[in-house]
């Protein structure tokens, strides 16, 4: 028997920030300003600045006022933890709980905060150690690792390509909900048929059955096979 501890060493409020940081970094590159940290939390760049010091005291963050926010080593290694939590979560509520991809995020949100490593192995192993969640995103190992697949964007496919969906920029759910209705999922084949110079859009075929026109923004947040 194992304990299901929702508590740990990190409040929900800093592994949110962490995970916030680690994606606003584009996986921990880059320096982040406290301006996006607080609009991607909705939150007031005053209370960003606190927990920054917050999360630099306990060798999260690397800070330095005016010029930004990066992860350190321990705040890499948190983030993907949480995010590993996150994605694994989201395919069992998709496969085992027959949850919608477009209904998932907001229940694995906290979900990614239990902290027993034991419950998130057993949860790996029961799902058949998965490797993309259900909008297409890598899930990292236990041992951080991400595992990518070779993709483009279908805005910059050319006419008589053809490509296999292999994930989203955008998982809110207005845009799944889109792409459901578009007949548009994982694993879909589409062909290019045209592009439209006026407004960039593009003329598609889904699965040799339909032909429809996405816009450029739609266009921009499908990922294809290579």
């Amino acid at each position: 028997m194992f304990i299901i501890n929702l508590t740990s060493v990190h409040s929900f409020t800093e592994e949110n920030y962490i995970k916030a940081i680690y994606k606003l970094s584009g996986g921990g590159q880059d320096g982040v300003n406290t301006n996006a940290i607080a609009e991607t939390l909705n939150t007031k760049a005053a209370s960003v600045t606190d927990m920054l010091r917050k999360l630099s005291a306990k060798g999260m963050v690397d800070y330095v006022r005016y010029k930004g926010v990066s992860l350190t080593e321990a705040g890499e290694r948190l983030a993907l933890q949480v995010i590993r939590k996150h994605r694994l979560w989201e395919v069992f509520l998709v496969e085992k709980l027959k949850f919608n991809w477009d209904e998932v995020h907001e229940v694995a949100e906290e979900l990614e905060h239990i902290s027993s490593e034991t419950l998130t192995r057993r949860l790996d192993e029961f799902l058949g150690y998965p490797q993309f969640d259900p909008h297409g995103d890598p899930i990292p190992s236990e041992d951080g690792k991400l595992k990518q697949k070779p993709q483009r964007l279908l805005a910059e496919m050319e006419i008589s390509e053809t490509g296999q969906v292999v994930g989203v920029n955008d998982s809110q759910p207005l845009f799944l909900q889109y792409l459901d209705k578009m007949g548009i999922f994982l694993g879909a084949r589409i062909k290019v048929l045209d592009k439209i110079p006026y407004d960039n859009s593009l003329e598609i075929n889904i699965e040799n059955k339909r032909n429809l026109v996405v816009s450029s923004e739609v266009a921009h947040n499908i990922f294809l096979s290579a």
